[in-house]
């Protein structure tokens, strides 16, 4: 899964924007951002938090400085150090595929905060937050908590199984369905197709919003 890798892979995919979204981390948005600027694809970053409910939750941004607040704010609250023995290592990594460093958070860890406040973070910040896979069993908001809690405000639920999608369409959101990718077969599994006007971040809330024509389709 390096920068090289997945942009390619992307491109014959057929995919028009891919979401980076390593766990607890964006230290690898920027070189595929780099990897991807004289392609037919849009990226975006983000990051895949997970709560200390160990609940995930997407957060998508459309810049690097509030990408990076982010990054700082779950740093600040990730506890534990990565054992490279137990866990393996954790690289960062140049648009080259080049290994420039390696990450010592422990990044499959749970951050010390709350699901409500890593949302509210994430709206401070001008980004969009998604709860990621919520018909799993584990790291989801519906396994780890039961329910969704009152006055949680999401921009959308994703779902791993399409068939799930009438499970959940009473809940007053978009559903929206990514394909989770941790290796390189498993990108474009799933996707969401979004009828923009064209790739801007504002564009992608339009559509979750079902705002002037605009709608999203899985």
């Amino acid at each position: 899964m390096t920068p090289k890798n997945i942009v390619n892979e992307s491109e014959k995919r057929g995919l028009n924007i891919i979401g980076i979204c390593d766990h607890n981390s964006c230290e690898n948005v920027i070189s595929v951002k780099k990897c991807a600027e004289n392609m037919d694809l849009d990226i975006i970053g983000g990051i895949e938090v997970t709560s200390k409910e160990e609940v995930h939750v997407l957060a998508l941004f459309d810049n690097e400085k509030s990408l990076h607040s982010m990054q700082q704010i779950i740093y600040d609250n990730l506890i534990e150090t990565d054992d490279e023995k137990i866990f393996g290592d954790q690289v960062i990594v140049n648009e080259n595929d080049e290994v420039l460093g390696f990450n010592k958070k422990l990044l499959i860890g749970a951050a010390e905060l709350s699901v409500e406040s890593i949302i509210s973070y994430i709206h401070e910040l001008g980004g969009i937050a998604i709860a990621s896979h919520v018909d799993r069993e584990r790291f989801s908001l519906i396994s780890q908590l039961g329910f969704t809690p009152e006055g949680l405000i999401l921009d959308a639920l994703e779902i791993s199984n399409k068939n799930q999608i009438q499970k959940f369409s009473d809940r007053s959101l978009p559903i929206v369905t990514f394909s989770d990718a941790h290796s390189l077969k498993d990108i474009g599994r799933n996707y969401t197709s979004f009828s923009m006007e064209n790739s801007t971040f504002d564009e992608i809330k339009k559509s979750l919003r079902g705002e002037e024509g605009r709608k999203i389709e899985i």
